[in-house]
């Protein structure tokens, strides 16, 4: 695998943490990222979130070590934020700007040119920083709480790029983000200065890094290229390991078979001395001698035999832990009965409307405020007949927050709520196809991971009973890892009704077939794509 061959900005050796409640995050995890570019990916509950707080210092290991060079600047996933501090503070330069403008006015204090040293540009660089952020100048002055969630994400990274930190380590940065802000973060990213650390579920960033790390069962591993390469070599490595894996299956059952022919052998030859023996043809000195010969050699066969197959077993063993047991769902849900022609919703903004009919794929895109969740609320709640209609009452919603569920009931429980008519042991099978599998049906909701209450929430989408003609999504890859990106986009090709989905993630949108793509802008105007 190419790596990274760069000196490390990082080291890890052998790092565990574990949470106070007993449950082990990560595990004699070592490795180290470069001073370029790096898209850290791994599936949802790996750890990549807890491992940057502790690269960060916000954690503390519970055992191991991490090796800088220099200190990090962190922004987390959930960015948390005092609405009346100043912008200025978000950059990360408020205590440097005040000094200044008391100097400005008079105030010769020693204390502010000691905060302020050799910083004398402070506010044009701050300028510099807002632009990169879409904000204008004067945002400098203003209160956090003026900003939306969007544009407070790029002033916090575009703050660390103004700071010059040496190591950057920003978790899932494009949740939430529109496409004009997302272009803004890629190009920042483009030209970042020292090293960066970027947890991301977001192909089209993933691929301006230079390397790509997995973490995966407590083993992290860089590759020197972008995810589009890695995820390239990762399926070559995989398609060599099940070869490899079904060469070692055949060579074992050689083995096997050769063995039990050598036992064979080895019965009927010593049947066959037996006789001879009983019946004296041969006389009774040599007749031992024979048998103690044949004993020996039958000995030394056996063994020849077991350790072939010994080692046939070895061989399967170590080509089996190459393959990835990443199991993906496989749906075959109800037919909606969704003909081509069935009209299933109106969506239009007061002057214009479009039908969605038929088994269509349809994506509702936009900026940031202009109000696409509102529309599909509207269309869900039959709020608003005048700009959002349904033609049917088979309609299965999934908000951008995975809300909805029963947090004390069971996994079983909350889809049989929707689903009442249909047996335990055929949901329990429907339920394995979402891979929630065994006792994990069992399990209340509330201690479930990220990854298994979305498919939770997806299977009681999918799986009610009478099936939905229509499902709508609200941003639904966000926070998200890929392999459940990959296994929600099996889910709705699975799916023979009509689609209805809120994003900014191209690629997702791309994946899906996405029939029909209408933009709703800040006005309130819908135009088709």
């Amino acid at each position: 695998m190419p790596t990274n061959t760069l000196t490390p900005a990082i080291v890890l050796d052998r790092v565990s943490f574990t949470w106070a409640d007993g449950t082990v995050a990560l595990s004699d995890v070592s490795g180290s990222f470069g001073t370029g570019r790096t898209g850290l990916v791994g599936r949802n509950g790996s750890g990549k979130s807890t491992l940057l707080r502790l690269i960060a210092g916000d954690l503390a290991s519970s055992a191991g070590h991490i090796t800088r060079t220099a200190d990090a600047a962190y922004l987390p996933q959930r960015l948390t934020l005092d609405v009346d501090r100043p912008v200025a503070d978000l950059l990360g330069v408020g205590d440097t700007l005040r000094a200044l403008r008391a100097i400005e006015s008079g105030d010769v204090d020693p204390r502010h040119f000691d905060a302020v040293g050799s910083d004398w540009d402070v506010e044009a660089r701050a300028h510099v920083a807002l632009a990169e952020a879409g904000l204008a100048p004067e945002m400098l002055d203003r209160r956090v709480g003026q900003l939306s969630g969007g544009e407070a994400v790029l002033t916090a990274i575009a703050g660390i790029r103004l700071r010059s930190a040496p190591i950057a380590l920003l978790d899932e940065p494009t949740n939430n983000l529109d496409r004009e802000a997302r272009a803004r973060l890629h190009d920042m990213v483009r030209s970042w200065r020292g090293a960066l650390v970027v947890v991301s579920h977001d192909t089209a960033l993933l691929e301006l890094m230079d390397d790509t790390a997995e973490l995966y069962a407590n083993e992290l591993s860089v590759f020197g290229g972008p995810y589009s390469e890695w995820r390239a070599w990762l399926d070559a490595e995989q398609d060599a390991a099940r070869d490899a894996e079904r060469a070692a299956k055949q060579s074992l059952k050689r083995e096997k078979r050769q063995r039990i022919e050598a036992e064979t052998t080895i019965s009927r030859r010593k049947a066959m001395g037996d006789k001879a023996f009983v019946e004296k043809r041969v006389p009774k000195i040599i007749a031992n001698g024979r048998r103690m010969a044949a004993e020996v050699s039958a000995g030394k066969l056996r063994g020849e035999k077991a350790e072939r197959e010994a080692s046939a077993r070895e061989a399967l063993d170590a080509a089996g832990r190459r393959v990835r047991d990443d199991a993906s769902m496989k749906i075959d849900l109800p037919d909606p009965g969704v003909p081509a022609g069935r009209r299933i919703a109106t969506i239009g903004d007061g002057s214009r409307s479009w039908v969605i009919q038929g088994p269509e794929r349809v994506a509702l895109i936009g900026p940031n405020g202009a109000g696409k969740t509102t529309l599909l609320e509207k269309l869900v709640d039959e709020s608003d007949p005048g700009t959002a209609t349904l033609h049917t009452d088979r309609v299965g919603y999934l908000p951008q927050r995975v809300d909805g569920l029963d947090e004390s009931a069971s996994v079983l429980d909350n889809v049989a709520a929707v689903a009442p008519h249909v047996g335990v042991v055929e949901l329990r099978n429907r339920l394995a196809r979402f891979l929630i599998r065994g006792a994990a049906v069992e399990r209340p909701v509330a201690t479930l991971s990220g990854g298994e209450r979305f498919r939770v929430a997806l299977a009681r989408l999918m799986l009610a009973d009478p099936p939905p003609q229509l499902l709508v999504f609200d941003e639904p890859t966000n926070n998200l890892d890929l392999d459940t990106v990959d296994q929600l986009v099996d889910a709705i090709a699975a799916y023979r009704g009509a689609v209805l989905v809120v994003s900014h993630d191209d690629a997702f949108l791309d994946r899906i077939g996405v029939s029909l793509t209408l933009e709703l802008d800040r006005e309130g105007n819908l135009t088709e794509g």
